[in-house]
């Protein structure tokens, strides 16, 4: 029973620090997605009579691929100032 709880309190830790990445860095969504896939694959397949190890692995690599290809582009904001000649009014 300490067992389970011990795992269940490394996994929850691990996915909370999962969710602290920059959004708009592909290396970084890669790493986060590998995390919460490895933990969630990890649970299904010890809640399913799997091997947690292989559902780790297999969900470590299925987020790293998915948090690396849907990182979304950075906001662009128009630039440093008005354009040259702007009227500013005075």
């Amino acid at each position: 029973m300490r067992r389970v709880l011990r795992t269940s309190a490394v996994v929850a830790a691990l996915l909370g620090l999962a969710a602290c990445s920059n959004p708009y860095s592909p290396g970084q969504r890669a790493l986060g997605g590998g995390l919460l896939g490895a933990g969630g694959g990890a649970a299904v397949a010890g809640l399913t009579g799997g091997d947690p190890a292989t559902g780790a692995l297999l969900g470590g690599a299925i987020g790293a691929v998915g948090g690396a290809i849907t990182t979304p582009q950075r906001p662009y904001y128009g630039g440093y100032g008005p354009p040259r000649g702007y009227y500013r009014g005075w």
